[in-house]
């Protein structure tokens, strides 16, 4: 699968379409965002959007402290997980579209792999955690 996302710059965001710049600050998210975030708590912010060539998701923004409060990470993931297994069926898929496919992979929790991508200096992990029970963690990390 041949890559179609390059996130040198920053993210794209489909719906609400947003070209969110890494490194950016809370104040300056807040006014290119056409719809008001969820303010979760001290430097998270979630929107409900479209990304990723077409998946439908809640997005999170993390804002580091030890940063200058600068954004670093975005965390991708449903409110709801009916079915785990086909959950990350679908956002692997989307990821494969996005990103070509992934460049490191082992065995992970559930039966199903940890995926690692890499583009323009971001980080995109893609695997099941055990904890309470199985979560499902899509990150993308900028450095």
């Amino acid at each position: 699968i041949v890559p179609s996302m390059d996130l040198t710059d920053g993210f794209q965001i489909e719906e609400p379409e947003t070209f969110v710049p890494w490194g950016i600050t809370e104040p300056e998210l807040l006014a290119i965002l056409p719809v008001e975030p969820h303010h979760v708590t001290a430097g998270y912010y979630v929107i409900d959007c479209t990304s990723l060539c077409g998946l439908h998701h809640a997005l999170g923004f993390h804002f580091r402290p030890d940063e200058n409060g600068r954004l670093r990470e975005l965390e991708f993931f449903r409110r709801a997980y009916p079915d785990m297994h086909e959950s990350y069926a679908e956002f692997q898929r989307h990821l494969e579209v996005a990103f070509g496919t992934p460049a490191n992979q082992k065995p992970g929790d559930e039966g199903l792999p940890n995926c690692t991508w890499h583009s323009g200096g971001a980080t995109i992990r893609h695997y099941i955690l055990y904890r309470f029970g199985p979560e499902e963690h899509v990150r993308m990390m900028r450095g």
